[in-house]
C-alpha cells in the first residue's frame, strides 16, 4: 500500500522467445482507501511480427492461386453457358419446321387460286368470243375448250380445300412445337442467369484477388526471391514448395542432394532471426524450396 491508499500490481517480466516481454495486462485494479475496486482499461504493448520473405511469397501465391482459379473459370463460363442455349436449338429447329409446313400450304393454296384466277380469264374470253362465231363446228370446238378449263378449274378448287383441310393440323403442330419450345427456354433462360451471375462474381472477386495481389507483392521484400517466383509462375505450380524431412521437393517429388536441404535449413534459421535469406531451388524443377 502506498501513501494515497492505491495499491499497484507489480508486472513481473514474462521470458518469451528469449527476449523479456512485459505481460499485456487487461485490467489494472485500483483500491482506493475506504472504496470498492475501480477498474480502467490498461495501455497494450505493440507487438511488430517480423515476416519472412518465404511467409510472404507463400502469401503472394496463395492469392496468385485464387487468381488462376478465377481466371480458369472465368475462361470456361462463356462456353459453358453457349452449350446450355445450344440446348434450345433442337426445339427451335422444330418451330421453324413446323412454320415451313404451313408457309407450302399457304403458298400452294395461293398458287392454285393464281392459277385458278387465269383459266376463269380464259374461259371469260371464250365465251365472248364464242358469240362471234359463224358455224356450229367452231362453237363446239370453243365449247370443248370451255369444259376442259371447267374441268381444270374444278380441280384446282378441290386441291385449295384438300390442302386449306390441312392448316389446322399444321397450326397445331406449331402450337406444340411452340409450347416444347417455350418449356426448354424456361429451363435455359433460368440456368442462363445463373450463369450470368456467377460470372458477375468471378469478375467482381477476380478484380478483388488482382489488387490484393498488388499488395501482397509490395511484402516481399528480397526482390531475387520475386523474380525467381515471376519467372517460374507460369511453368510451375506451386512455385514455392516444402522440402520434405525426407529431403524430397514436395513439387516434384525427387531427392535432393545434401548440400540443397542444409541450404534450405539455414535459410529457415536465418528466418527465424530475422537474417537475410537466398533463394534456394529445387535441382530438377527448379521450385523455391523452404523448410
Amino acid at each position: 500500500m502506498s501513501r494515497s491508499g492505491v495499491r499497484v500490481p507489480y508486472l513481473a517480466p514474462v521470458k518469451m522467445a528469449g527476449v523479456d516481454q512485459w505481460l499485456d495486462q487487461q485490467i489494472v485494479i485500483l483500491w482506493v482507501a475506504g472504496s470498492s475496486p475501480v477498474s480502467c482499461p490498461s495501455l497494450k504493448l505493440e507487438r511488430t511480427k517480423t515476416v519472412s520473405v518465404i511467409d510472404a511469397l507463400l502469401d503472394l501465391q496463395d492469392v496468385d492461386g485464387r487468381v488462376m482459379e478465377f481466371e480458369k473459370e472465368l475462361k470456361h463460363l462463356p462456353a459453358r453457358k453457349a452449350h446450355e442455349m445450344a440446348g434450345l436449338n433442337g426445339a427451335s429447329a422444330e418451330v421453324k419446321a413446323a412454320e415451313a409446313v404451313l408457309e407450302q400450304y399457304e403458298d400452294r393454296i395461293k398458287a392454285y387460286e393464281a392459277e385458278a384466277e387465269e383459266l376463269r380469264k380464259k374461259k371469260d374470253e371464250l365465251k365472248r368470243a364464242q358469240l362471234s362465231l359463224k358455224t356450229n363446228k367452231e362453237y363446239q370446238q370453243f365449247s370443248i375448250q370451255i369444259d376442259q378449263i371447267d374441268h381444270e378449274i374444278d380441280t384446282l378448287e378441290n386441291n385449295i380445300l384438300a390442302t386449306t383441310d390441312r392448316l389446322p393440323s399444321a397450326n397445331e403442330a406449331i402450337a406444340k412445337a411452340k409450347a416444347e419450345y417455350d418449356a426448354q427456354k424456361s429451363v435455359v433462360d433460368a440456368h442462363v442467369a445463373e450463369f450470368d451471375e456467377r460470372i458477375a462474381y468471378v469478375e467482381s472477386e477476380l478484380a478483388v484477388a488482382k489488387a490484393e495481389r498488388g499488395e501482397k507483392e509490395k511484402l516481399v521484400s528480397d526482390p531475387s526471391f520475386l523474380l525467381a517466383y515471376e519467372r517460374l509462375r507460369t511453368r510451375r505450380w506451386p512455385v514455392v514448395s516444402p522440402l520434405t524431412d525426407e529431403g524430397v521437393c514436395d513439387g516434384c517429388n525427387l531427392q535432393q542432394p545434401p548440400s540443397v536441404a542444409q541450404l534450405v535449413k539455414i535459410n529457415a534459421k536465418n528466418a527465424a532471426e530475422g537474417k537475410p535469406m537466398r533463394v534456394v531451388a529445387c535441382n530438377v524443377c527448379g521450385r523455391i524450396l523452404y523448410a
